[in-house]
């Protein structure tokens, strides 16, 4: 069997093909991935993906190229990096980061970058496959990758990604380099990428396109220039271009004929004054508008002028067309001068040459260099171009710049008629003749772009005898052929005659060169005009040469020929490199000729332009050294400074280029051997005199020279020595020694009186470490260090701070340091004591701090990292002992330094923060232990250690700043973190050693654990964020350095001691930050840090309430912004826990741990819901949960108000208005009515409490308008306007009753919709902790369906599955990894049964208690027990109720809340039939009474509701009860049930008798075409009595009355709603304002909200009627997750299920009914429907007296026993007395002392802070009820009954608005006993029912008393100031109701300090 063997070689490798790695141990591969290899066996390598290198396995061998790799850490962690270009590493690893980069950036949807990045990644492709092929030339080579590099540049700057440090294109490590070396590379990347360097030298690419014009025919010369209008003269030559007579150019195949560059433009040239000139002339007939005649002679004749300025062209980049308007001129003499008038706008001289002539021509400015042009514009130079020379040389003269250009100018001419009548037309030939008088071939040009021709031919102007051309052109002649040259100028008349003929009639001529060697001087020469007629007198130029040439040389008595009016002027101009035109230079030059002029000449040297002497320089030199050799003794001194003045001379900016000419000299062609002695001699004399000299002037010039004068001595000896086989050495060393020893000496001296030495000492500083190079070249290096030291040394160290020479020391020291000298260690240990000696000063006084850095960063990039040499390690303890402590507080002062406002210094200041921070990096990087060591020894006192520790870990926390370093140096801030970790490490010994025990010092150490809190939580290393490559890069390099930092503060920890109580609570904050970092080793090394808090707080205090309040406090703060996660919550748990076990504490450490992370559970759940997008739910009730937390369990005032407020925006963005007001009020609740000031808190300014409260009050109000609760509204708004009544504030009073009567008004008008409700159950572990295995009801919105609410749970919970049963789940699902919903619709049950049985009360008013302030929920399912009998089902029909008990009422702080309780009961088949046919005759009244008062506007709902209880009773309907449950066996087996049987038969009958009278009803308003149906109801219900037989109703049933809700006639607005008993008993009833729920729920403990909605799926019968009666509760079935909102048919109708197939009215119709009856018109209902007639008043029902009935309808059935009561009406009663009546309104309260005090309610508001536990109050009346006591509580004319305290306005509008009086008639059977009760209490009381009623109003009005705002009391004396609100106080004396369970325990109440 074969083994695998480790491979040596085959190590890395690229994947050719994919392999799917589907055999075992296979390892897939992909295309393209990089493989490392392992192991090898039989065509098999073992290995892994170099980007997965976890996944380790088998992969085929042919399937992967290998490439040669470098190996690293060979062994078990060896890495391997691929030997190749590094370029191609790079690319490759950049690639592979960008693709994944890449495709984010199209799922993000940024197109833009999206493909610029590919294009840009396709490029670098290509150009990698360019590389790799190796084909490419160096220089090719260096392009591309330059190329390369600026592209991955580019993508890393566009995606966010690192700046990568390079060298010559390569990445370097970053450990290789110094830190100083490697910032420097960063700066210059980071500078060149924001911003370029200025070029200053510019050209001007023109290319000709074409000349469009109407008028064309005639061949075209097109002559550009730049000319510069302010010196009115050209700054260039002439481009020439021909064309043809189509306007084209007429050689368009050679480019470099139409296109030029102007060379050579200076930064001044590109102002507005400069322009491009352009001249067109034109080649044929005299005449433009000639006719074509025999004469063929060709002439060159003014066509037209176009200008264009270069500032027009500054802006534009591009090559863009421009079309140029050519103009002519108006007079043909002027022509020369068109230029100047067009740029000067003298219109009068000018116009254009046509309207549609222009010059199509291509400009663009372009910049830099000719050689950076040739690289970047390739194309134009290889297509070809003609290059366009300045006139004169440019701005920088360089010294291989060859040139020899003559430009001559044909300026004008004037001529004589020559015996003619008209003037001449004069053209001028030019030639150009050599010393034999032969023309000179090619060297006559008018212009780059065409070749030099023979000769040049003038334009001619017609009939001018003086004309003017200011025509250019050039004469390139070579220099040798310059001497015996010269140019003639012909002048022929030009007749236009038939012939045509050119006559000559003069010429002209002038030498170029002088016989003394001068060439032609520039400017203007007026020449002589010689006569001739014949051309042959010109061949021999002999014969002319001999005569004078110009009027200014003339011989004085030649007045012939000076007389003459005939002269040419010419202007020359010479720009060449080898020929001179100055006669004093020609003297020096030839000075062994004329002995006797060398002084002269050398004295005149200064005085020759500098041009004139660069380009004679080694001549001049030459000269120079040639009269030193022979005349020294002589001349010296005067060679000396003219030596000084050239050397200076190359010192300016245009000549500076010419200083490696002068090197090159001095190396190659420098012969004088003895002038060293000379030179030395002069330059000693001159530093001796300085000191004495008055002026310093010349000697600075002298000592500007230093650098060549040293360069000649040292040059001058060597050749001596080498001739003389090194003869007088110690002379030499001696005259070198003894003129530093002047130096040194005028160097020491200070400034005395006048003579300003420093300036001259500066010039020698600046110049003196240029010296050093040349030193060397015949001294040691030890030696020449020995001289620097000294002569450094001598400097005078006590000088002012604005002295110049301090600078210019710094300046010395910077150019020492860079110098080779500082290079070698062998001198460096000589010159640093003296170089840190200067530095230090210098940074103690924080002065010239960018050279300051720049010397240290030279001084430490020197230094090796490995250096192990022991100078190295002296050097480093001499930097660190120097310059360390200074260097700190430098960095300390430069950071902290307030930045100017100017935006300009800013890059500055932030580059020498930059430098000092490298320099110390790198200092510290290269201290090893021994430095630490002596470092730390050199403290003599702990004070100086403390100052020293202080300082550097502030600098280590600059240093980790975020805006330190550019955000992309990432290479940069790991290296940073990496030296700060390993010297915090050093120091952390020093710590322990000095500042333990006794020495203890609290400030070192909280800085030590501030730096290294601040060092983890660095974003750079969060390793978590990095790209896959660049953490394992990272790991790689440096390790993770928070693991690290993390065992040092640990084991720092531990050393602490009983110290640490110092740092409890102050360092949990921080640890805690740390822990939360996701990093599993370094969270279990810090967790255990707070055990260990833990424990000694509980020493110190005995408790640990620090710890954990600062804990907590942190916890929110952390988690908001998102630190911490799931893992962190368990470790800590797990941790902590183990931890504490053997403690004695263990049982309070293991509650602080609960509280801690059931608040993480919280926090981390809040954190994940808020991240979604919309408000939902989640959202919501995560909220609710973390604001009781805080409330409840950690008692945070601060954080639970905050968290209210972020619940209330929650709700206001969701547009929960109701929810968010009772939100708000939880923070209202913590206010007072006093004056006491708060502070600024979150959006509330500094205010008053009571403002504040105000405030509240104002936006709770508002949201209740917009949630439709108005009823809570008005409730603040009595509360408000107590408040503002109490402090006379009457406006702010009216303002706050009208708003309260504004909402009784919309009560009753606007329609409000009823909100179903949905029992919601969570199960599984998967949902959140504050959801997770609990069940909640929702309160829907509104028109939600169970479908609607069913979808939009799945929706906020994608991943969760819907359970298909109501049924509770089992373990399996309560412990499943998955999230199951459980949905089912439930409905309220109100606890306000009072206001909802009440008669009279709108349905407007009992809308709002059927679904506000309910605490329980119902839910039916119906099921068999026993046998089913098939033929009566209703035998066994039992009904299992559940009643969920929430732990909160809804509506409140959320839509939805938890089950706090659930009951489970079972109805019997008996008590369900009771319960159906109930509801029923409910409904059935109901629909009686809205047909009666006209709510309804159609009979239909009537109409089928009697036929679906008649049809089914007919059927057998209600005999199926009879068969069931009247039978002899049911009631001998039942015993217990004979009130219940009994009680079903008069339901029954009942029932029969409300039909009888519906029938009635339904017969007065029938609609014509129905009276069919009704006549068959009427036959049909015939029969059902007759199958009840029923014949005569029974007494009690005659008695009793059909009550309906909206009340009788006789039924008084605000009658008790009590069910009365036969014998009259009245049952006294507590009432309770609306806000006494929203009390209870404000102090809710955890609870959730949910926007749910109900689904009615009634058990209890098929509804008929157009809206549900709520207490017919609904029943769904097993399948009532899915049911709509119409009713289902169930098995518990009203009638057997014969009778289900009566019509019925479906959803739709339902809402269309119900949305379109108004708020009167919807049906309304109520339980209990016998209420007491108005004259009949309640009287107290004997306790135990079991004919009192159950106001609870959720009460089993058979605790009820319920007896007719009588009625103030019967079937028999006309129904004109059943009409609309208006709303009730509601009653004002009763006052202290009123004698009915058991029906008063109390105040339900809480004033005390105790924490009892609040009953529920069985009634809630109409929220007018007061809250307080009024200001008049014992007057005798407001007390009475409860209800007495009704205004007479409302009474009036009541009165008024109850429409029709009718009085009762005979048939209503009043209760003599509560009757005579009622008498009795009004008789007593004196006072009136408390609501008129329609019999009232037809007696004489009784008195009525005033409101108890206006009463009088009878007191005489003045009212009382009112009390302000707060010291008002209201006990809650409400007894609690026996059939109530216990409420949650309230939070106690604490007065807000926010």
């Amino acid at each position: 069997m074969n083994m695998w063997i480790p491979t040596e070689h085959e190590k890395y490798g690229v994947v050719l093909a994919s392999f799917r790695g589907t055999l075992q141990h296979g390892l897939p591969l992909e295309i393209g991935d990089t493989v490392q290899i392992l192991e090898k066996c039989e065509g098999w390598y073992r290995g892994f993906i170099l980007k997965n290198p976890n996944a380790k396995g088998i992969f085929p061998c042919n399937y992967i190229h290998l490439k040669n790799a470098q190996i690293k850490n060979k062994g078990q962690f060896e890495t391997v990096v691929p030997t190749e270009d590094s370029v191609i590493t790079e690319m490759t690893s950049t690639l592979r980061d960008w693709g994944a980069m890449w495709k984010q950036l199209f799922v993000k949807n940024e197109g833009d970058l999206f493909h610029r990045l590919w294009h840009v990644m396709n490029e670098i492709l290509d150009l990698r496959r360019q590389v790799l092929v190796g084909h490419l030339t160096h220089d090719r080579m260096r392009d591309v990758k330059q190329h390369i590099t600026a592209r991955l540049d580019w993508g890393n700057e566009q995606l966010g990604l690192d700046l990568v440090p390079r060298r010559e294109f390569s990445m370097v490590d970053p450990d290789e380099i110094s830190v100083t070396e490697l910032y420097r590379l960063m700066e210059h990347r980071h500078r060149k990428k924001e911003t370029p360097t200025p070029v200053s030298t510019h050209h001007m690419f023109v290319h000709l396109k074409s000349l469009m014009s109407s008028n064309l025919g005639e061949e075209l010369e097109v002559f550009f220039f730049i000319y510069d209008s302010r010196e009115s003269k050209p700054l260039s030559e002439r481009f020439f271009v021909k064309l043809n007579k189509n306007g084209l150019p007429k050689f368009p195949e050679k480019t470099e004929r139409q296109c030029t560059l102007f060379v050579d433009l200076g930064s001044g040239d590109l102002r507005k004054d400069v322009y491009i000139v352009v001249h067109i002339i034109r080649i044929g007939r005299m005449g433009a508008g000639e006719k074509k005649n025999t004469c063929n002679v060709q002439y060159r004749r003014p066509f037209g002028c176009a200008v264009v300025s270069i500032t027009d062209l500054l802006t534009a980049d591009s090559k863009e067309d421009h079309l140029l308007k050519v103009y002519a001129c108006n007079t043909e003499s002027d022509w020369s001068q068109t230029h100047d008038n067009i740029i000067k706008k003298v219109n009068s001289r000018y116009n254009l040459s046509g309207s549609n002539t222009g010059l199509a021509v291509a400009l663009q400015l372009l910049h830099g260099d000719i050689e950076q042009l040739r690289r970047e514009y390739m194309v134009l130079f290889t297509r070809g171009v003609s290059i366009t020379k300045k006139l004169g040389f440019s701005d920088v003269i360089m010294p291989g710049d060859m040139r020899n250009d003559l430009y001559i100018t044909l300026e004008k001419g004037e001529f004589e008629k020559g015996g003619k009548s008209v003037a001449r037309n004069v053209e001028v030939t030019a030639y150009a003749l050599d010393v034999d008088g032969q023309i000179l071939k090619g060297f006559v040009a008018a212009g780059s772009g065409e070749p030099g021709g023979d000769e040049y031919h003038t334009f001619v102007l017609y009939h001018n005898n003086s004309p003017r051309w200011a025509e250019l052109i050039k004469l390139p002649i070579p220099v040798d052929m310059f001497r015996g040259s010269h140019v003639r100028f012909e002048f022929r008349h030009c007749s236009t005659k038939d012939k045509g003929e050119k006559k000559l009639f003069g010429f002209s001529f002038i030498p170029l060169m002088q016989e003394d060697g001068l060439t032609l001087p520039d400017g203007t020469h007026e020449l002589i005009v010689h006569k001739c007629e014949e051309n042959a007198n010109l061949q021999d130029c002999a014969r002319y040469l001999k005569l004078p040439f110009s009027k200014s040389n003339l011989p004085g008595n030649n007045q012939t020929v000076k007389g003459t009016k005939e002269s040419l002027w010419i202007t020359s101009f010479l720009c060449s490199t080898k020929l001179t035109q100055n006669g004093d230079m020609l003297d020096l030059l030839k000075w062994r000729a004329h002995p006797e002029r060398i002084s002269d000449s050398l004295s005149k040297l200064k005085e020759i332009d500098g041009s004139e002497i660069v380009k004679f320089l080694q001549d001049t030199l030459d000269t120079l050294f040639g009269i030193l050799d022979e005349s020294s003794q002589k001349y010296a001194l005067k060679v000396f400074d003219s030596l000084v003045h050239i050397i200076n001379l190359l010192q300016d900016s245009k000549f500076q280029h010419f200083k490696p000419v002068m090197d090159t000299y001095i190396e190659g062609h420098f012969a004088g051997a003895l002038s060293y002695r000379d030179l030395i001699k002069v330059l000693k004399w001159y530093v001796d005199r300085i000191i004495e000299a008055d002026r310093q002037e010349h000697i600075q010039q002298v000592l500007k020279a230093t650098e060549y004068i040293f360069k000649y001595i040292i040059q001058s000896r060597r050749l001596f020595a080498l001739a003389t086989g090194g003869q007088s050495e110690e002379e030499f060393r001696c005259c070198m020694h003894e003129l530093f020893m002047s130096i040194r000496f005028f160097l020491s001296q200070e400034n005395k009186g006048s003579r300003p030495i420093t300036q001259t000492q500066a010039v020698f500083l600046q110049q003196f470490p240029a010296v050093y190079g040349e030193l060397l070249k015949l001294f040691t290096v030890r030696e020449v260090a020995a001289f620097v030291r000294e002569t450094l040394g001598s400097l005078p160290t006590a000088s002012q701070a604005d002295c110049p020479l301090e600078a210019v020391k710094l300046h010395c020291i910077t150019k020492t340091v860079e110098s080779q000298i500082y290079i070698n260690p062998e001198s460096r240990c000589i010159l640093l004591p003296v170089v840190l000696r200067l530095l230090q000063a210098h940074l103690q006084e924080q002065r010239d701090l960018v050279m300051c850095a720049h010397i240290l960063t030279c001084m430490l990039s020197l230094l090796k990292k490995d250096d192990a040499e022991p100078t190295a390690s002296e050097e480093v303890d001499l930097i660190v002992e120097s310059v360390l402590a200074v260097l700190l507080r430098t960095i300390l002062e430069v950071a902290n330094r307030p930045q100017p406002a100017g935006p300009t210094l800013r890059p500055q200041v932030q580059d020498v923060t930059g430098e000092f921070v490298s320099c110390l990096l790198a200092l510290l990087r290269h201290m090893k232990d021994k430095h630490y060591q002596q470092l730390l020894q050199r403290f003599t006192s702990k004070d100086d250690l403390r100052d020293f520790l202080l300082h550097i870990f502030t600098v280590f926390r600059i240093l980790i700043r975020p805006e330190m370093f550019p955000k992309d140096w990432a290479v940069m801030r790991l290296v940073t973190n990496n030296i700060i970790i390993t010297t915090v490490l050093y120091l952390s010994d020093a710590l322990r050693k000095n500042f333990l025990g006794d020495k203890f010092d609290f400030k070192v150490w909280d800085s030590y654990f501030c730096l290294s809190v601040i060092f983890i939580n660095q974003p750079c290393l969060q390793l978590e964020t990095f790209s896959a490559s660049k953490r394992k890069k990272t790991l790689e390099k440096y390790g993770d350095m928070r693991v690290m930092m993390g065992c040092e503060i640990f084991s720092m920890w531990q050393n602490l001691g009983e110290h640490k109580l110092n740092f409890i609570p102050a360092m949990i904050g921080p640890f805690l930050e740390v822990t939360l970092v996701p990093q599993p080793d370094l969270r279990n090394v810090m967790i255990p840090i707070f055990h260990d808090m833990m424990d000694w707080e509980q020493r110190r205090s005995g408790n640990f309430k620090q710890v954990e309040a600062k804990l907590i406090d942190k916890l929110d703060s952390l988690l908001s912004e998102g630190k911490g996660d799931e893992t962190y919550r368990e470790l800590f748990n797990s941790i902590l826990l183990k931890k504490i076990e053997r403690e004695t504490w263990r049982e309070s450490g293991i509650s602080l741990i609960a509280t801690v992370t059931r608040l993480m559970e919280r926090l981390l759940d809040y954190r994940d819901c808020m991240k979604l997008g919309e408000v939902d739910g989640k959202k919501i009730g995560c909220t609710v949960s973390l604001l009781n937390f805080y409330k409840t369990e950690l008692n945070k005032e601060e954080m639970y108000i905050r968290y209210i407020h972020k619940l209330y925006d929650l709700h206001l963005k969701a547009q929960n208005y109701t929810e968010a007001s009772y939100t708000l009020l939880l923070y209202d609740e913590l206010l007072e009515w006093s004056e006491r000031p708060l502070r600024e808190f979150l959006s509330y300014p500094m205010q008053s409490e009571w403002q504040r409260k105000e405030g509240l009050h104002l936006t709770i109000i508002q949201n209740f308008d917009r949630g439709k609760c108005w009823e809570n509204g008005i409730i603040l708004c009595r509360e408000l306007a107590d408040q503002y009544e109490s402090y006379y504030d009457y406006r702010n009073l009216s303002k706050m009753r009208m708003m309260e009567a504004s909402y009784y008004d919309k009560i009753m008008d606007q329609q409000r919709l009823e909100p179903e409700f949905f029992r919601v159950g969570f199960y599984g572990k998967k949902f959140p902790f504050f959801l997770r295995n609990k069940e909640f009801v929702c309160r829907g919105h509104d028109y939600e369906r169970l479908e609607a609410f069913q979808q939009r749970m799945l929706n906020e919970f994608p991943h969760a599955i819907a359970m298909q049963h109501a049924n509770q789940p089992d373990q399996t699902i309560y412990q499943a990894e998955a999230q199951y919903l459980q949905i089912y619709a439930v409905t309220p049950i109100p606890d306000s049964q009072d206001v909802l049985q009440r008669d009279g009360v709108p349905d407007n008013i009992k809308s709002f208690y059927k679904v506000n302030h309910i605490w329980r929920f119902r839910y039916d399912r119906p099921f068999h027990k026993g046998t089913k009998d098939k033929e009566n089902e209703f035998k066994s029909l039992w009904v299992e109720r559940t009643t969920l008990t929430l732990v909160q009422s809804l509506p409140g702080i959320s839509r939805w809340f938890e089950v706090e309780r659930r009951e489970l009961v079972e109805v019997s088949p008996l008590e369900n039939a009771i319960e159906v046919i109930e509801n029923k005759n409910l409904q059935l009244r109901t629909l009686i009474t809205q047909c009666q008062t006209r709510q309804m506007q159609n009979i239909n709902p009537l109409t089928m509701c009697l036929n679906g209880v008649i049809d089914a009773a007919v059927n057998g309907g209600l005999a199926r009860y009879q068969e069931a449950f009247f039978v002899k066996d049911y009631i001998m087996n039942h015993p217990e049930d004979g009130d219940k049987i009994g009680r079903l038969r008069e339901l029954m009958f009942e029932q029969a008798h409300i039909l009888e009278f519906g029938l009635t009803v339904h017969e007065k308003f029938v609609p014509q075409d129905m009276r069919p149906l009704h006549k068959k109801l009427v036959d049909q219900f015939h029969l059902m009595k007759s199958s009840l037989g029923i014949q005569e109703f029974p007494a009690y049933v005659r008695a009793s009355p059909i009550h309906f809700t909206n009340g009788s006639p006789r039924a008084g607005r605000n009658s008790a709603p009590n069910i009365m008993s036969p014998e009259g008993g009245a049952r006294v009833v507590s009432r309770r304002s609306p806000l006494s729920y929203p009390a209870v729920n404000r102090y809710s403990s955890s609870s959730l909200s949910s926007q749910a909605s109900n689904e009615v799926s009634n058990i209890t019968g098929q509804s008929e009627s157009s809206d549900e009666v709520f207490n017919m509760q609904p029943s769904p079935s097993t399948s009532s997750l899915s049911s709509n909102h119409s009713a289902s048919p169930n098995v518990t109708s009203s009638a057997p299920s014969s009778a289900r197939g009566s019509p019925q009215l479906s959803d739709k119709q339902k809402h269309s009914r119900e949305n379109c009856l108004s708020p009167r018109e919807r049906p309304c209902s109520a339980i209990y429907p016998n209420p007491l007639d108005p004259t009949q008043r309640p009287v107290p029902h004997p306790a135990g007296d079991a004919s009192l009935p159950r106001s609870d309808p959720n009460i089993s059935t058979p605790d009820k026993v319920v007896k007719p009561a009588p009625s103030s009406w019967s079937l028999d009663m006309p129904l004109s007395d059943f009409n609309g009546k208006g709303p009730p309104v509601p009653p004002r309260p009763a006052h202290t002392g009123s004698p009915a005090k058991t029906t008063r309610s109390q105040s339900p508001v809480m004033t005390s802070r105790s924490p009892q536990k609040i009953s529920a109050p069985p009634f809630t009346p109409s929220p007018t009820e007061c809250q307080t006591t009024g200001l008049v509580s014992n007057s005798p004319v407001l007390s009475g009954s409860y209800s007495s305290g009704i205004s007479s306005l409302s009474r009036c509008s009541v009165s008024e608005a109850s429409g029709t009086e009718n009085t009762p008639t005979d048939h209503a059977l009043p209760n003599s006993a509560s009757s005579g009760s009622d008498e009795l209490i009004r008789r007593e009381n004196k006072t009136p029912p408390p609501y008129s009623s329609i019999h009232e109003r037809n007696n004489p009005r009784r008195q009525v008393p005033l409101p108890p705002s206006l009463s009088i009391p009878p007191s005489i004396d003045a009212p009382p100031i009112p009390p302000k609100p707060h010291q008002i106080r209201r006990q809650n004396t409400e007894p609690r109701r026996p059939d109530q369970f216990p409420r949650p325990r309230p939070i106690p109440r604490k007065v807000s300090q926010l």
